[in-house]
């Protein structure tokens, strides 16, 4: 059976995406990752090892993450993504009413979700506010950099929700120097449309980055970035971050139950390590991937021999921690414990 497994490392990504943000911008913690912000400290899982830090919000993913944050304590709780599902609405805003002391942000990305939004917040809690979600490229969600951006921030600047900007890049990848020069792109568009609103007395703030991009946005632009998975880290964290000093920090742990010429055959299949990366990418290993299926990866075996345990850092760890509701965690003081992962809720 295969388990996660969670290394005390996650204190140190924390240290390391605040040291290398930009100074004058907050470290927006992004999806559920067992991190709650509360009082100024962020503790990882009650993982013992407690990171102090004032600079932290939430952009939590799902409304079950939303309720989790403003539940622990969180001042400022954005959900990351837009939506037009009015019931998924309803419930991040009734969880903003039980917690006035907080400020929770909403997004948008089209007049229909802007509409459906103000259908919810008819007499709705003033702690309320929305950004606009900018496409950086990636494709998924967001409008376009542009007149129709600026549009959309009037419209919700004329209900008095307006709060700002958010872009992220998490596609974007490769050598710091590509990734430096995507995001002077990038920066370069968000700068017109916050001097574009400001000509008109409209101010907003820019929540910005990803994975791979979060300690390289302009420093006089941005009030917010955010370090993406940091929590867990991923196999191309260990490469694309690798100047940071970026260490794994979970693991799948998996058995060899089947050996054959050549191969070895893991138990852990697509239910243990999620398939939502290609086949060569869905876990680090020397050799060839071979296949995966339900139960299974069979992998080129190298020196492995019949009952051999073998850690697997997954290429997308996020997604991989969510198969489990459990996870074997190494805390600070070296003890094993087993404790549950909420990661999968909605």
């Amino acid at each position: 059976m295969s388990r996660i497994v969670v290394m005390p490392n996650s204190a140190s990504h924390t240290d390391t995406s605040i040291a290398t943000s930009a100074p004058n911008a907050d470290v927006a913690i992004r999806g559920s990752r067992k991190a709650c912000a509360s009082k100024g400290k962020l503790r990882l899982g009650d993982n013992a090892a407690e990171v102090y830090c004032t600079n932290l919000v939430r952009s939590p993913a799902t409304p079950a993450e939303v309720e989790m944050a403003l539940a622990a304590g969180a001042s400022c709780v954005n959900w990351a993504y837009p939506t037009t599902n009015q019931v998924s609405i309803r419930r991040v805003i009734a969880s903003a009413g039980r917690y006035p002391h907080a400020k929770v942000i909403g997004m948008v990305d089209s007049p229909e979700s802007l509409v459906a939004w103000i259908q919810e917040l008819d007499q709705g809690p003033s702690n309320v506010g929305l950004r606009i979600d900018l496409d950086s490229g990636l494709g998924r969600t967001g409008v376009v950099p542009g007149e129709e951006a600026l549009s959309l921030a009037r419209a919700v600047q004329s209900i008095g929700r307006f709060e700002g900007w958010h872009i992220y890049d998490g596609h974007n990848k490769g050598t710091r120097e590509v990734r430096a020069a995507t995001v002077h792109r990038l920066a370069s568009e968000v700068r017109k449309l916050q001097d574009g609103l400001e000509a008109e007395g409209i101010r907003g703030d820019v929540l910005a980055g990803g994975s791979y991009s979060f300690d390289l946005w302009p420093r006089d632009l941005v009030s917010f970035v955010s370090p993406g998975s940091f929590t867990y880290s991923s196999a191309q964290h260990e490469t694309d971050l690798s100047d940071l000093g970026w260490k794994p920090a979970a693991f799948v742990l998996t058995t060899v139950v089947s050996r054959r010429a050549g191969t070895a055959t893991l138990d852990a299949g697509s239910k243990a390590i999620s398939p939502d990366k290609s086949l060569k990418e869905r876990f680090l290993w020397p050799g060839d991937i071979v296949m995966m299926n339900e139960e299974h990866s069979v992998v080129e075996a190298g020196d492995l021999v019949l009952g051999d345990k073998v850690l697997l850092l997954p290429g997308h760890t996020c997604t991989a921690a969510y198969l489990y509701d459990q996870a074997l965690v190494k805390t600070a003081r070296g003890v094993w414990e087993v404790r549950p992962q909420l990661g999968g809720a909605r």
